[in-house]
């Protein structure tokens, strides 16, 4: 592509006159930077939905009703409007053809700013929990509270951040840094949310970081480009996309375009993604959504696939789309697929005639109040909470604890926050990191750091706090932040263990230095990790949490740590301290922190979480991919390229390349019993069709699906070999023929008593054990000898064989 005299200008501009390159050698680099990968344009949009699978029904009565629409109709319904609810969005309707218009509400871990829902575990927390049942029963409760509310489109889950930095600021919003746990638990949110409301996963795609996730166009006379996220093709398919393909294989009805530019086109104008990726080779059948003011142009945006804008469209209101159809410049049957889409999806999951009627807009004001929650969700919310805790350190059994007599509490995430109260003109629950901007030190986030956490706007190399300091962390900030019934914070949870047990409790929640009672039986410090929506981490350990722990493990001998986190947390600079004799990966447990963590640590259950990351000695160990790219600060800043060289290479992938030893590995996590591993049987299924290339030809929600195809079957059986009941989480790697040394393929999460077995089954269909052909486009199953593993963790491997295609 070559530069026009403006844009050469322009570069020339911002490098400065006094820069020792010639012309020549500025033009030459920006294009290096602005062209690397470049993204294949990829038109028409496939053909209007062809209602695949049991969209049948929804789509015949999507189009008799779209065809009662004029043009100008069909466009109303295409982006939002104003809206008198307190709803994220709100598109148009067509009340002459019985069409209300839908409302978009946040998120992904249940309803956002709004009274009567519940708080639930966060995506990093289902995660570390490995539990299928539960993550579907989480998903259904959620999408049931939505609907209760009058929406019709629940802003989550989230698979995009995978995870690939470290240091990303929405990495806990999602599932895993492994794309297959991820997807998995994404297809279970996603069909149990559907049983209610709409589910739209985001972000599409490669949305890894939140620095210059947005353009800071909104600055006057800047023109400045938002990251370009350049992936090859074999990468896309393998890692990024994985996800994306088991949430379409579950039915979802929308997908959320990104900020970011994919291979430099912006997600949410790039037809490879949307048209090629998604409604081309996965056959999507529901609506594309921007994420919020992620449209950069207009016509352009409809032909590569994008269907609804939101909160509003300056591209496409006043009639343009129906404009575009009458001279010419976007076809009519693009309108048509667009409208049919939306309604196609309205029919089938969220038909509603009063959208957004349970979220007032002012909640300060008087109203009506929709209670939304089930009573019967309680069970799941509370051990949802649960499972995800992940013990990773315990000294000579010194959990679970047993009546102590004397118990000493610190650290400024063991309670509550001050306030929960709604304010008004914010719109968000002061909760959690809402009133958590402070930095370690205690001082306020100045106001140009929150102007580019949500506008994408002031200095990309400011940072936002790393700590949550005025009360436990239930949830990450942001747009996926949830908004709790209570907080059961933990000190709450320990003062009534205390009473029932007759304990004496002494707390200090305030000094980094507390002085501990010399006769206490365990010293527990609570401290947290934060993250959030707008920003990424400044660290992986903060040096506020990490004194705070010294200086309590320097006075007792019988030191704990709780760490509510959201996502990767180093414990070097204290870990090996011999007073410090359990640590407990909390992650964000929503409403019901308190009361899980006391039934984990008192060993009213075995904690059964592991870790759905790996957690490294020192930030180096992650190296190109501990921090976000910054924009270089001369013309290349522009363009921001953040290259992914590593293909598939991310978290516990690169430390076994590398030949690095983490701290604790992926999957990794203890419980109050041993387990034995044995009877390894691997068999090959004789029916199934082995050649490289999958059959078939017709694409299905999913794409082909011989993809899903069961190729082989791995059994084995697990004892429970210690003295009290506890769940075990058998995990299956893989040795892919030219892959990585091990992916995960497989895990079951059993209850098994002491001194009993159980028999745990994993089946390996053909995608799991195929490759991406970029030459053929399509996955091809390698010949040859896999090895399969079988373990508690990627690096605790129990058994070993080979599977041979």
């Amino acid at each position: 592509m070559k530069f026009t005299a403006p844009i050469l200008a322009a570069a020339l501009q911002l490098a400065g006159a006094a820069s020792a390159q010639s012309e020549a050698e500025i033009a030459a680099n920006l294009e290096r930077y602005w062209s690397y990968g470049g993204s294949d344009p990829v038109y028409p949009t496939p053909a209007e939905g062809q209602g695949l699978g049991d969209w049948k029904s929804a789509y015949e009565k999507a189009r008799a009703l779209v065809d009662q629409m004029t043009d100008a109709e069909k466009n109303n319904i295409t982006y939002g409007f104003d809206s008198t609810t307190r709803c994220s969005g709100m598109s148009g309707s067509v009340p002459r053809v019985g069409f209300p218009g839908m409302c978009f509400q946040d998120a992904g871990n249940g309803v956002r700013n709004t009274e009567l829902v519940n708080g639930y575990a966060s995506g990093v927390h289902v995660g570390a929990a490995w539990n299928r049942d539960l993550t579907y029963q989480r998903g259904h409760y959620m999408g049931a509270e939505f609907k209760r509310k009058g929406v019709n489109v629940a802003l989550g889950p989230l698979v995009g951040p995978v995870g690939r930095v470290a240091k990303g600021g929405r990495n806990w919003e999602g599932f895993s840094a492994d794309p297959w746990l991820g997807g998995v638990l994404v297809g279970d949110t996603v069909r149990g949310m559907q049983e209610n409301v709409i589910a739209c996963v985001k972000h599409l795609i490669a949305n890894e970081q939140e620095t210059r996730r947005m353009p800071p166009s909104r600055l006057e006379n800047s023109h400045n480009q938002s990251l370009s996220t350049n992936i090859d093709d074999k990468t896309m398919h393998e890692l990024y996309l994985w996800a994306f393909q088991d949430a379409v294989k579950a039915g979802a009805g929308s997908m959320m375009c990104s900020y970011n530019r994919i291979n430099n086109s912006y997600g949410c104008q790039n037809s490879k993604s949307m048209n090629g990726l998604l409604k081309g080779e996965l056959g999507f059948q529901g609506f594309v959504v921007t994420d919020w003011g992620a449209q950069y142009t207009g016509i352009a945006s409809a032909k590569s696939g994008l269907d609804v804008v939101m909160p509003s469209s300056e591209y496409w209101e006043n009639g343009t789309l129906a404009t575009a159809v009458r001279n010419g410049s976007l076809a009519s049957t693009r309108l048509n697929d667009m409208a049919t889409r939306i309604v196609a999806t309205w029919y089938k999951y969220a038909e509603r005639e009063n959208p957004g009627h349970g979220i007032p807009a002012d909640l300060t004001a008087p109203h009506d109040p929709v209670d939304a929650r089930d009573p019967k969700s309680k069970d799941t919310i509370f051990q949802g909470a649960v499972e995800g805790h992940v013990l990773v350190k315990n000294t000579n059994n010194a959990l679970p604890l047993n009546k102590p007599r004397i118990l000493s509490l610190f650290g400024y995430d063991a309670i509550a926050q001050s306030s929960t109260t709604l304010t008004p003109d914010a719109g968000t629950w002061v909760a959690g990191l809402s009133n958590a901007l402070t930095y370690p030190n205690g001082t306020a986030v100045d106001s140009g750091i929150l102007q580019y956490m949500f506008l994408g706007s002031a200095d990309p190399w400011a940072i936002g706090p790393g700590v949550a300091l005025n009360g436990t962390m239930i949830t990450g900030g942001g747009s996926g932040a949830t908004t709790p019934a209570y907080i059961d914070a933990p000190f709450d949870a320990f003062q009534r263990q205390a009473r029932e047990d007759n304990t004496v409790l002494t707390w200090d929640f305030v000094s980094q230095n507390p002085a501990p009672n010399a006769a206490s039986d365990a010293c527990i410090v609570f401290i947290n990790e934060a993250s959030a929506e707008g920003w990424d981490r400044p660290h992986l350990a903060d040096p506020y949490s990490d004194t705070l722990v010294e200086n309590v493990a320097s006075k007792c001998k019988n030191t704990m740590v709780v760490i509510h986190n959201a996502g990767i947390r180093l414990v070097d600079r204290w870990i090996n301290n011999d007073n410090i004799t359990a640590v407990i990966f909390a992650h964000l447990p929503g409403q019901d922190s308190g009361g899980a963590l006391v039934d984990i640590m008192y060993g009213k259950q075995s904690p059964s979480g592991r870790l759905p990351y790996t957690v490294a000695k020192n930030e180096s160990d992650y190296g190109a991919l501990l921090d976000p790219q910054m924009p270089d600060r001369d013309y290349n800043g522009w363009y921001p390229q953040s290259n992914f060289t590593e293909g598939v290479y991310i978290d516990y992938k690169a430390f076994e390349k590398e030949g690095i030893e983490p701290r604790y590995a992926f999957g990794y996590g203890l419980t109050y019993t041993d387990f034995t591993y044995s009877g390894l049987d691997i068999e090959v299924s004789s029916g199934a069709d082995k050649a490289y290339i999958p059959p078939g030809t017709e694409i299905q929600e999913g794409g082909l699906p011989s993809l899903w195809d069961v190729v082989a079957t791995v059994n084995c059986t697990v004892e429970n070999t210690g003295k009290v009941a506890a769940k075990e989480v058998a995990q299956l790697y893989l040795g892919i023929p030219g892959g990585p040394a091990k992916v995960l393929r497989g895990f079951d999460k059993q209850l098994i008593e002491p001194g009993k077995t159980s028999s745990f089954t994993f089946e390996l269909a053909r995608r799991d054990l195929s490759t991406w052909d970029v030459e053929k486009q399509t996955w091809g199953l390698q010949s040859g000898d896999y090895i399969v593993y079988v373990g508690k963790s990627v690096l605790d491997i129990q058994l070993t064989g080979e599977l041979t295609i």
